[in-house]
């Protein structure tokens, strides 16, 4: 399965940096080679998140697989992320969760 993600951040900011900083760790961590993120500039591109009914940012947008999922804030909570996304996570050294759905 293929993952297709959209963030919406608002210029430059730590927070929309962080935002995305958490994200590409947690597709690298969790979903590896199957994922597609594009990064939303409100500022530059308002149309797009008027569009999208973007009223907060970051906003994490899961296009794909459907149905579509938000997710608003800097995704510094990988539990709820992840949980966001509905993914399974991967089984790490420390005991975590996982397992296959």
């Amino acid at each position: 399965m293929s993952y297709r993600l959209r963030l919406y951040v608002t210029g430059r900011t730590a927070h929309s940096q962080r935002a995305i900083r958490n994200l590409q760790e947690i597709c690298e961590n969790e979903l590896r080679d199957r994922y597609q993120i594009e990064v939303i500039d409100v500022l530059e591109n308002p149309r797009l998140a008027e569009n999208e009914k973007i009223m907060a940012t970051p906003t994490l947008v899961r296009q794909l697989p459907e149905p579509v999922r938000k997710i608003i804030g800097d995704l510094s909570d990988r539990e709820q992320v992840l949980l966001g996304l509905d993914i399974v996570p991967t089984i790490s050294e420390g005991g975590g969760r996982g397992g296959a759905k």
